[in-house]
């Protein structure tokens, strides 16, 4: 019963988790490669392109029965919304790196990417992960069952409907 009840929250978990690992993936790649330099823009583009993801996912199942807004309002809506979770997912990293200073020659490399990983991936995650939950239920997707369930028909019903077809193809090839 307590998943039934917050299945939308669990939905949005597993998508949040998906998209982390995209965002991580993508975020690794660029720093240890072409971003060397530039490891709060390879955060920023990781997660621009898991937002892209994270919309679909959100839309199509987390958030599937919500809705209330024309599909463009919505998705500009979730941009923004998402925008302003790209600024609160890189600002514990750009505090890290350039208030703290905890990056290569202060500190060693280790310290370093364990500091990225922990301001970044983590609190940085953390923190725009809750502000996305809340702004979109409130402006994203307001309106609680406004798009019906997908019906799944019982298991009576699908024998009968599967039944009534064997028919017609019978009927048909009669």
């Amino acid at each position: 019963m307590l998943l039934r009840k917050h299945r939308e929250l669990l939905r949005f978990a597993v998508v949040g988790g998906t998209c982390f690992v995209i965002t991580v993936a993508i975020n690794y790649a660029l720093k240890l490669t072409i971003l060397t330099d530039k490891p709060v823009s390879a955060q920023a583009i990781s997660v621009v392109i898991a937002t892209i993801v994270s919309y679909v996912l959100n839309r199509e199942w987390s958030f599937r029965t919500r809705g209330g807004r024309e599909r463009a309002h919505e998705a500009a809506l979730f941009f923004l919304i998402s925008g302003i979770g790209v600024a609160l997912n890189s600002a514990p990293l750009w505090v890290s790196r350039y208030l703290f200073h905890l990056q290569e020659p202060a500190v060693t490399r280790l310290t370093q990417e364990i500091a990225d990983f922990a301001s970044g991936m983590i609190l940085g995650t953390l923190l725009a992960m809750v502000f996305r939950w809340w702004a979109f239920k409130k402006w994203v997707f307001p309106q609680a069952d406004a798009r019906p369930r997908p019906v799944r028909p019982t298991r009576s019903e699908r024998a009968a409907l599967r039944a009534a077809e064997a028919q017609a193809e019978q009927d048909r090839a009669a």
